[in-house]
């Protein structure tokens, strides 16, 4: 029990194993190696269903599974966390240079439903790679054509996606052609407008899910080797989709009109 509260103390803040072996009282060795050997494990069980308690989504397959037999449509968007800068000559140095933030980072790919709860996330890739790459990369795009149920909600980023698959990905409208934003009509700026803050809107929740992970120490800038990245990213996304998954689901009021049973007189 001890081993498992350092080891989510460490997840938490992202203390060194010399802080945490003061706070404990134990040296720093025992730290390290206890961590070593839990840290692991909360990765193992997947990402918590909400709503339906004992069920578990480790791959991908297994989310558009869900998403089709419950009918929810998914929120989809890259998360990029910054990594320290490899060291001069090292052959793929540029590949972690993002070139939308200006730093070294390690993207990876999210999945929420309309609540903002994690339902998966993982696919570790250098922060150069652009998201649509990273769709057939990871096997997203394959995912569509064979569960044709299953909606989703995107950002630019997916833009592609969402070209091959019309009746499925919804992404942001386009900008007005050979137009500024203030240029054109006025119905057309304002209609162009008003459908991207809608969009906007249906897709927010997956921020708030990225949002709810960057909480956690190590993933607002991860300072251990790269390579460990994965390991510790997927130990921290389902202890945050299993607190996300016990908040209770929103049901939106219905406005369909029903028969009013008349009475005698």
């Amino acid at each position: 029990m001890d081993r498992l509260l350092v080891t989510l103390v460490r997840l938490r803040t992202g203390l060194t194993h010399e802080t945490l072996g003061v706070l404990y009282k134990v040296g720093s060795f025992p730290t390290g190696r206890a961590i070593r050997e839990v840290h692991p494990l909360p990765a193992d069980p997947g990402f918590a269903v909400p709503d339906r308690p004992g069920i578990r989504l480790r791959t991908l397959e297994d989310v558009f599974a869900c998403s089709a037999a419950e009918d929810v449509t998914l929120r989809i968007d890259g998360k990029e966390t910054q990594v320290r800068r490899p060291y001069a000559g090292r052959p793929g140095r540029r590949a972690f240079a993002s070139g939308k933030r200006r730093q070294n980072t390690v993207k990876t790919t999210t999945i929420s439903d309309g609540q903002g709860r994690t339902l998966w996330s993982g696919a570790q890739r250098p922060g150069r790679m652009h998201d649509q790459t990273s769709v057939h990369t990871e096997g997203i795009a394959e995912q569509f054509h064979q569960h044709p149920g299953v909606r989703a909600e995107v950002d630019d980023g997916y833009r592609g996606l969402a070209s091959e698959s019309l009746d499925q990905v919804s992404a942001p409208p386009r900008k007005l052609k050979g137009k500024a934003p203030n240029d054109g009509p006025v119905t057309e700026r304002y209609g162009w407008r008003e459908m991207k803050r809608r969009q906007s809107l249906r897709r927010i929740c997956v921020e708030h899910a990225n949002a709810e992970v960057r909480q956690w120490r190590p993933l607002q800038w991860y300072t251990g080797r790269r390579k460990t990245y994965g390991e510790t990213h997927l130990a921290i996304d389902p202890l945050v989709s299993d607190r996300a998954a016990k908040r209770p689901t929103r049901h939106n009021p219905s406005t369909e009109l029903v028969h009013v049973r008349t009475t005698a007189c």
